[in-house]
């Protein structure tokens, strides 16, 4: 019994001294931003995501899917009503900058308005290259789904997908502005992952035990950003089509290091 303690006050002391607010020197320095204020996509960093597999079955490049105000751009899901050709029941929009732009330890942070609707699930993410999934990492700094008032905010690996394995805890849920903008960020170390929302941490995923088993692979590879509406799967449940349109609204995104 008393060995049993040890150990469980040994690697919470580990989890502690990994998870513990940085204080590194230097202050955070902005190195690159995207406002999206130009009312169209800047495509030497982003690309249009190409339809796929599960989460994008029903991606779409159509122009309609990437709607522009002023200062933002809007990520769409809609029911397919003006592609015949097309036989996807639906049409979503995403944006990453795969093959463009990657980033590697710093922080992250996206200001974004989200729409609510039955099986709607808008997700800010970002994975390596060309590392095959989980074995690379996953870095989910938002998920929503339905017209949930939170967010999930989640490390996915080998460890916690193929392993099964969630000590330490690989994700956390966040409060959240329905009806307003959020600030969505995550910071990269080469000993954890720190996720905030609104400016308040939630959650930190920290690298233990050397990272053995593929627990801790975010420290070898740089991530690019992904950011898409989605619709449908068996976490978020059926898609209600009466619901739609909705969007995800992005403001900014922004990339600051330690000065």
């Amino acid at each position: 019994m008393m060995k049993n303690i040890f150990l469980s006050g040994f690697i919470g002391l580990l989890l502690f001294s990994a998870c513990q607010q940085k204080k590194e020197q230097g202050e955070w320095k902005l190195v690159w931003e995207e406002n999206f204020n130009e009312q169209k996509l800047d495509t030497t960093i982003w690309s249009m995501i190409p339809r796929g597999g599960g989460w994008a079955t029903y991606m779409a490049s159509y122009p309609e899917l990437y709607q522009f105000t002023d200062t933002t751009i809007r990520l769409m899901a809609v029911r397919n009503t003006e592609h015949p050709e097309d036989t996807a029941t639906y049409l979503t929009g995403g944006i990453w900058s795969r093959y463009k732009k990657e980033f590697k330890f710093g922080r992250i942070e996206i200001r974004a308005k989200l729409q609510s609707a039955q099986g709607y699930w808008p997700a800010i993410w970002m994975c390596p290259d060309p590392i095959p999934y989980p074995y690379g990492g996953e870095i989910d700094i938002m998920e929503h789904l339905n017209h949930d008032d939170f967010v999930y905010q989640t490390s996915h690996t080998h460890y916690t997908i193929n392993l099964q394995r969630n000590d330490p805890p690989k994700y956390a849920t966040a409060p959240i502005n329905k009806d307003d903008y959020n600030i969505y960020a995550v910071e990269m170390y080469p000993d954890s992952l720190v996720y905030f929302t609104n400016g308040k941490r939630s959650i930190c995923y920290p690298k233990v035990n050397n990272g053995k088993d593929g627990q801790f692979p975010f420290a070898y590879d740089p991530f690019h950003l992904r950011m898409d509406s989605q619709l449908g799967g068996s976490w978020v449940g059926p898609i209600d089509s009466t619901q739609l349109p909705v969007y995800m609204e992005i403001d900014w995104v922004r990339y600051y290091v330690k000065e």
